[in-house]
C-alpha cells in the first residue's frame, strides 16, 4: 500500500513538474531572432542550407537554443553560454574557415549567446593552424562574418 501511495505522489509531482517546465518554455520561446543566411553553414554536426532561420531559447535559462529553418526542413537544438557585453544590433555571427561557415553567436541586441564549438569547427581550427605554420597566406582564411537579424 505504501509503495502505491509513493508511486502516485511521484507521478503527480512529475506531471506538475513537466507542466511547469512546458509553461516556462512556452513563455520564454516568445522572443525569436530571425535572419536570412545567404550561405550554407554548419551547426553542430548538421549542415544547414542558405535560407531564413529562427533562433529561440528552448528553456528558461536560455542556454538551450533551437535553430529552425522557416520552412521547418531543418531544426536543431544546441547548448549555448552567455556572452557579456552588448551588440548595437541583432545578428548571427559565423566563423568562416575557407569555404565552411560555423554558427558561433546569436545576439538579440541586449544579450548574446555563444554556441559550443563542434568537432568539425575544432578540426577546421587545427587544420588552419597547421597551414598557418607553413604559409603566411593562410591567415586570411579565418573570418568572423555577421548576418543582420530581427527580433520578434
Amino acid at each position: 500500500m505504501k509503495k502505491q501511495i509513493l508511486k502516485g505522489i511521484t507521478m503527480i509531482t512529475l506531471v506538475v513538474g513537466i507542466a511547469f517546465v512546458s509553461a516556462v518554455v512556452s513563455a520564454n520561446g516568445q522572443s525569436r531572432t530571425k535572419a536570412t543566411v545567404p550561405f550554407d553553414f554548419i551547426v553542430g554536426s548538421e549542415s544547414m542550407p542558405a535560407g531564413q532561420y529562427t533562433v529561440r531559447a528552448s528553456n528558461a535559462q536560455g542556454d538551450v537554443l533551437r535553430i529552425s529553418s522557416t520552412d521547418l526542413t531543418k531544426d536543431i537544438v544546441r547548448l549555448s553560454s552567455a556572452l557579456y557585453g552588448q551588440s548595437d544590433k541583432p545578428k548571427l555571427v559565423f566563423h568562416r574557415y575557407g569555404d565552411r561557415y560555423f554558427l558561433a553567436e546569436i545576439w538579440d541586441g541586449d544579450q548574446g549567446r555563444m554556441l559550443l564549438k563542434s568537432k568539425q569547427e575544432r578540426a577546421a581550427q587545427r587544420e588552419l593552424a597547421r597551414t598557418e605554420k607553413s604559409s603566411q597566406t593562410a591567415k586570411a582564411s579565418f573570418e568572423r562574418v555577421e548576418v543582420l537579424a530581427q527580433v520578434q
